[in-house]
């Protein structure tokens, strides 16, 4: 794995840039995927070796912008479109996330509603606001599992308000971004970009889905999508949906809207409309939905020349155990622009849309994204991409090996459950990446201590204790 990882590097770092400073942002990404304790600076050096260097260098890689994280990120999304058939669609995610911070000066830092709170009480919590673009990579083809490789990671701050007594050009200036910086003015922009990305690293002529929650279906994203995309996301239950104009007045304007629909959810409960059963797979395991499909609609916040299909899925219900609570207990009504393709692909597309929530689970949890303490502008920004950019270049070097059929677990504990079939954890990733980054400054052979099949007792004979408590240490 560190040798594709290491392939994957290269690919991103330009030509151009000192041996010094390349050799130093790689230290920097080893002491991230090694690190055992928390992910600032100094936490990334400890975990590189490098704590007994001077450490005002790695400051200045991030302060000075001489890696440019983006980078890291085309090569991924060059790494995914390249991983996916020919005539497979391109899916993306687009949603955004808090990170969590203490400091008063930090840049770019508001306080913001807390997405985590209860439903009958706001809270506010102190942070950084990123917009990220994430591509889905299937296993197979049709309905299966798919990890998310995350290809854009963007600082979305709010502007700073001015006091009361500021000229009134300050105020003027201060309106202006605050409608450029809402979120999505971001993710419109950021959507345009992507598209665009696409065509440069090998998706040209390819038909894109992007599927978003309710915050996004608005019309700042679905009147302005770029060309060969699709748009599925949620809408309310209450959502005013319109019939296409049947005909034209002799004179005046031209009519777009026709006779108004019922709600979402009236049409969900009416009985004349027939339910589809679309097979897709969710939550580990491939499931039957029900759905209903209204189509053509007109809706306003999607402009008149957008025409739409409304899908209505019902509830699924559906418990993990027996004694584990009642899941998908709530309708989902989505909105989509295209009539053309499949209802499974749209259906599988959306469904895949909550690998996008892992990826910021991991991000946060697991990789330490915003957990580095810098106070300048170009570092609050650029550190939180450096790691996202890290993790998306590991997710697709392990995505790659396990397409090849070399990748293969660690030696696990005895107690540990032997699963089948289910696919590696950013756990394992991380455990089989440092295991090979210890083994090669320890002089230890991988093979020695990793069986293919990890229950060998010949594998549990040549395990070295200490070796395997480094390298199976959970963060």
């Amino acid at each position: 794995m560190n040798a594709l990882f290491d392939r994957l590097w290269e690919q991103a770092m330009p030509k151009a840039m000192q041996p010094r400073t390349r050799r130093r942002a790689r230290d920097l990404a080893t002491g991230l995927l090694n690190c055992a304790g928390k992910r600032t600076i100094s936490g990334l050096l400890c975990g590189a070796g490098r704590q007994f260097a001077d450490w005002s260098a790695a400051y200045r890689l991030f302060s000075q912008q001489r890696v440019d994280p983006q980078r890291l990120l085309d090569v991924s999304l060059r790494q995914t479109i390249d991983m996916l058939p020919d005539d497979e669609l391109i899916v993306a995610h687009l949603d955004d996330t808090l990170i969590r911070k203490t400091g008063r000066k930090i840049p770019g830092t508001k306080w913001r509603r807390d997405p985590l709170g209860p439903p009958f009480h706001t809270n506010f919590i102190w942070g950084q606001r990123f917009v990220q673009f994430s591509v889905a990579c299937p296993d197979s083809e049709g309905s299966c599992r798919a990890r998310a490789i995350p290809v854009t990671f963007t600082h979305a701050p709010s502007p700073v308000k001015p006091r009361k007594e500021a000229p009134a050009g300050q105020w003027e200036a201060y309106h202006s971004s605050l409608t450029a910086s809402k979120v999505t003015r971001v993710g419109r922009e950021g959507l345009t970009q992507l598209r665009d990305r696409v065509d440069q690293a090998g998706g040209a002529g390819r038909h894109m889905i992007v599927s978003v929650d309710g915050s996004y279906t608005n019309k700042e994203i679905v009147k302005y999508l770029p060309e060969r995309t699709t748009l599925v996301g949620r809408i309310r239950k209450d959502a005013k949906l319109y019939r296409p104009a049947d005909g034209q007045p002799p004179t005046g304007r031209r009519r777009v809207y026709g006779e108004r629909l019922p709600t979402p959810e009236q049409l969900r409960r009416d009985e004349a409309i027939a339910w589809q059963s679309v097979k897709g797979f969710a939550a580990g395991r491939e499931h039957t939905f029900d759905v209903k499909i209204i189509s053509p609609v007109k809706w306003r916040s999607a402009g008149g020349n957008q025409t739409l299909q409304l899908i209505i899925i019902r509830p699924l219900g559906y418990r993990l155990s027996n004694t584990s609570k009642i899941l998908y207990r709530q309708p989902a009504y989505l909105i989509c622009n295209d009539l053309e393709h499949s209802i499974e692909r749209i259906l599988q597309a959306y469904l895949w849309r909550w690998e996008i929530e892992v990826n910021f689970r991991e991000q946060k949890t697991l990789m330490g994204c915003g957990q580095a303490q810098v106070r300048n502008e170009r570092s609050a920004e650029t550190v939180p991409q450096f790691v996202t950019g890290v993790y998306s270049l590991l997710m697709v070097a392990a995505d790659r090996l396990r397409r090849q059929g070399v990748l293969t677990h660690l030696c696990r504990a005895k107690w540990y459950p032997r699963k089948h079939g289910d696919r590696w954890t950013t756990g394992d990733i991380c455990n089989r990446f440092r295991a090979e980054e210890y083994t090669r400054y320890l002089g230890w052979s991988f093979s020695d201590f990793v069986a293919r099949d990890h229950q060998r007792r010949t594998a549990k004979k040549q395990a070295n204790p200490a070796i395997s408590a480094l390298i199976n240490m959970r963060y």
